[in-house]
């Protein structure tokens, strides 16, 4: 006899979880198409980066191992940027500059944890990185957008080399895109931290 005295209360509580991770998860895939599909539309030249950029590399080599990510990173011209601000506030978005970084709110009761971020090509997104952000050149189509080509991704994850952006490139690491053999194309500084997460697939 099953000792369980709340067996109905356990299973809805693990139902209702799941749906909202899988609603959480399309939420982001609606966003990412909403706010590319604007810049499409409008003739504005940007691509897709961050987590949703690995994702889409790692899922051309093994799709049961793409991670999903919370938000959207895209990259634009600073001189599209009053395009870009029309084109996306037309399609629902807000625009907030928060910490120093450009962002389109997701309607008036987004969160800037799910917000459309924006970096602009061929600058510094932050002012101690030891890198410029690639320029739009790399840019190949991918589904119903324009992705980041994977060794200016590759770069500007390690650029940044944040708890995420490691765990990203352990992503890309393990299905074999980036390895030993891209130490001699990087700077010092980045083939070090690429080594360095070479020596330590595990974390």
């Amino acid at each position: 006899m099953s000792t369980d005295k709340h067996p109905h209360t356990v299973t809805s509580f693990g139902e209702d979880v799941l749906d909202r991770m899988v609603s959480a998860v399309e939420k982001v895939r609606e966003r990412l198409r909403r706010s590319t599909r604007a810049l499409e539309d409008a003739g504005i030249p940007y691509a897709v980066t961050g987590g949703n950029a690995v994702a889409a590399w790692v899922a051309k080599v093994d799709p049961g191992a793409a991670r999903n990510t919370a938000d959207v990173d895209l990259m634009v011209e600073r001189a599209h940027f009053d395009a870009v601000k029309t084109a996306m506030e037309n399609a629902g978005f807000i625009h907030r500059r928060l910490g120093g970084v450009d962002m389109f709110l997701d309607g008036p009761a987004g969160r800037p944890r799910d917000a459309v971020h924006i970096a602009f090509a061929g600058e510094k997104v932050h002012v101690d990185y030891p890198a410029l952000a690639p320029g739009l050149s790399t840019a190949e189509s991918h589904e119903t957008y324009r992705l980041l080509g994977l060794e200016p991704l590759v770069t500007m994850k390690l650029t940044s080399f944040r708890d995420k952006d490691r765990t990203h490139l352990r992503d890309l690491i393990e299905v074999g895109l980036i390895g030993s053999d891209w130490l001699d194309r990087l700077p010092p500084e980045l083939a070090q931290r690429l080594q360095h997460l070479l020596d330590t697939p595990e974390g």
